[in-house]
């Protein structure tokens, strides 16, 4: 694949890039409405942030987890039959979670099984995305591309939380999960409409010994870039923290201001705007990442901390949709600068290792996030998050190899 195109020339110039983007686009609006609609569900069934800290968990760990196996199978195997696999086993659950809230029949247990399931798909999935990207535009636009998937995302969330706050409080969970379901069938339709995803010689199945040696292989380029490393490390402590806000979020919103499912929608859809504007902005844009990333963290740190003793419930989405703002901007720069520096060949695996440093304090924070929200406020857990987030973004700063970063 061609990968000496010159960076003004637009991703969407690609047809490939176009067909598998436009599925894309349409299993976001699935998957934004899933996200909802889940938490929601598992709110009125337990009346818990506990339950919903579980719920992340449940989710986070085994993304993080199979992120370097979906590193590995990415760097050898065909990406295109990957993506397509785990395409139709996501189908498959939610379809089974479409009969279960049909017949009665879902229960907390098979819910976690199915979301368990869901994220080790999307693994693998994410996995083959984060190779195919480079693979299909070349690296120098893998920036613009990786912009156009966040910023389109995040503008389907526009839609997709309002609307399925409404249709939750309407109909329940199922109408949302049965557009979910229906999203993966499409979206393996327009992977099935692109000839390749590389790699160029897709070889057979690893053994488990060579899986060893891919993710071994993955951690060694990861450690050896000092940068990479600390944004890596600091990611892992941020996430851990930035997660109890995000647990806490539905009941905060819920409890302090006694938002409804259609108040907590429209509020997930403010924080869309911001997501859309940051990403955009890191697209559109071509400042040195070091100084740019050391001044987004501060930002996003400050913009947090007025949540904690917000008054009214639009001062609490403001300051969120800020924040909302500066992480997707960060999430764009870092993600599209590793595709520019690591070695073609070594994409997928140091991006499962990058996963699963980058998620692994997520697990237990999510779970601590909720059992503090319960017992002693949701306000609390805020606190904690600003605070945590705050410490952290100013040791980031500090770091005089992140703020020479140039590459």
């Amino acid at each position: 694949m061609d990968t000496t195109t010159r960076r003004t020339t637009s991703v969407f110039a690609s047809s490939p890039f176009r067909r598998y983007y436009a599925g894309q686009a349409l299993s976001y609006l699935g998957d934004g409405l899933r996200t909802l609609a889940i938490p929601l569900l598992v709110f009125h069934m337990t009346g818990s942030a506990v339950s919903l800290g579980f719920t992340f968990a449940v989710e986070l760990l085994p993304f993080a987890v199979f992120s370097l196996l979906g590193g590995s199978l990415a760097d050898r195997l065909d990406r295109r039959t990957l993506m397509l696999g785990t395409d139709a086993v996501r189908f498959a659950i939610m379809a089974l979670f479409v009969l279960a809230v049909w017949r009665g029949a879902l229960s907390l247990p098979f819910l976690y099984a199915g979301v368990f399931l869901l994220s080790v798909c999307a693994a693998i999935f994410m996995g083959a995305q984060a190779s195919s990207i480079p693979y299909l535009l070349g690296k120098d636009r893998a920036k613009a591309a990786v912009a156009a998937l966040v910023a389109t995302e995040q503008g389907v969330n526009l839609i997709a939380p309002p609307l399925g706050g409404a249709i939750f409080g309407l109909a329940g969970a199922l109408p949302a999960l049965a557009i979910n379901a229906l999203t993966y069938l499409t979206s393996q339709l327009s992977l099935a409409t692109v000839s390749s995803f590389g790699p160029e010689r897709p070889g057979a199945f690893p053994s488990p010994a060579e899986i060893g040696r891919d993710v071994a292989a993955g951690f060694r380029f990861l450690f050896a870039d000092r940068v990479m490393r600390t944004l890596t490390l600091s990611s892992t402590a941020m996430n851990a923290v930035a997660i109890f806000g995000f647990v806490a979020m539905i009941p905060y919103l819920k409890h302090e201001f006694g938002a409804s499912d259609q108040l907590v929608g429209l509020a997930f859809g403010c924080f869309s705007i911001g997501s859309v504007a940051g990403s955009v902005l890191a697209g559109r844009t071509h400042w040195p990442l070091g100084r740019a990333l050391t001044i987004a963290f501060i930002v996003d740190a400050l913009a947090w901390l007025p949540v904690i003793w917000a008054p009214t419930m639009a001062w609490a989405v403001g300051a969120v949709t800020i924040c909302a703002a500066c992480g997707a901007y960060e999430v764009t720069q870092i993600v599209s600068w590793r595709m520019r520096v690591i070695p073609e060949e070594l994409i997928g695996r140091v991006f499962g290792v990058v996963r699963l440093l980058v998620l692994a304090g997520m697990v237990p924070g999510s779970i601590l996030g909720g059992l503090i929200a319960d017992r002693w406020g949701t306000r609390s857990v805020m606190g904690i998050s600003g605070v945590g987030f705050l410490f952290l973004a100013i040791a980031v700063a500090a770091s005089p190899h992140v703020r020479a970063e140039r590459r």
